[in-house]
């Protein structure tokens, strides 16, 4: 299960929606949340599957990466899913049950809702260095400095936790590996029981990343890092056309959505 998480990993490509500039991209996953939940009937949640469809489709991101994603959030699915099938008030499917039609509409449209919220915003990671995210943040965010707000600490510091999610993953499996070579059992007992197996991984686990921690720190200071000021980019982003396509694309397909919403399709 740890090695299907895949959050923070960028896979490295040439295609068009690599080549765009990371503040593009960041803008159009905002216009992608806007405009899914603007997303009301079947064939709003239909032309938002194709666009996502789409978009993975020109990333060159295969379902099986994205499904792969998916998997450690299908305990939240299942449940908003019973949820909204069991406390949606309408028209029973059989009489005397709890069970509307209506509810089982409801937590088919949620259940969409959520993959779809998901496999936009993975996308944005699995397109996007966490260099260039990192850069294309703190360009965006530039006007916050006039009131004083730390803005290039605060995308550092979000680039840094991007980072070690799939190195604090892969330092969790080995652990767990360690342990269960040993005789622990992870998968067996009562939930208090398995719950108390899991000390012997969180005690190694943070006293790892602690120790990580104050190497990059050390790292960071012997280097004279003193945040952003006065700092220079090896590479400076630039919009393109391709980036000016991109936008009024997105804006175009949010406006859509939202007449969608009006007409109440």
């Amino acid at each position: 299960m740890l090695k299907d998480v895949t959050l923070g990993q960028y896979f490295p490509g040439d295609t068009i929606v690599h080549r765009l500039d990371p503040r593009t991209k960041i803008l159009l996953v905002v216009l992608y949340i806007v405009a899914l939940f603007q997303a009301k009937w079947w064939v709003s949640y239909a032309i938002v599957i194709a666009v996502a469809g789409l978009s993975m489709a020109l990333s060159h991101i295969s379902v099986k990466n994205m499904f792969k994603g998916l998997k450690p959030m299908i305990f939240i699915i299942c449940l908003t899913a019973v949820l909204n099938i069991f406390y949606t008030q309408g028209t029973p499917v059989l009489p005397g049950w709890i069970i509307t039609w209506e509810g089982i509409e409801r937590a088919i449209q949620m259940v969409l809702r959520i993959v779809l919220l998901i496999t936009g915003t993975f996308l944005l990671t699995y397109t996007t260095s966490p260099i260039a995210l990192t850069d294309g943040l703190e360009l965006l965010m530039n006007p916050l400095k006039k009131i004083r707000v730390p803005v290039h600490e605060m995308t550092m510091m979000m680039s840094m936790a991007l980072r070690f999610i799939p190195t604090l993953i892969e330092e969790t499996d080995k652990i767990m590996s360690a342990q269960k070579a040993r005789g622990a059992d992870f998968e067996n007992g009562s939930l208090v029981q398995r719950a108390k197996a899991l000390l012997p991984i969180l005690v190694p686990l943070f006293v790892s990343a602690f120790r990580r921690a104050d190497e990059l720190a050390v790292a960071m200071e012997s280097r004279c890092y003193h945040g952003g000021e006065g700092r220079t980019r090896m590479k400076k982003l630039q919009f393109a056309a391709n980036d000016i396509l991109a936008l009024v694309l997105g804006i175009l397909f949010l406006a859509g959505m939202i007449l969608l919403r009006v007409f109440g399709l």
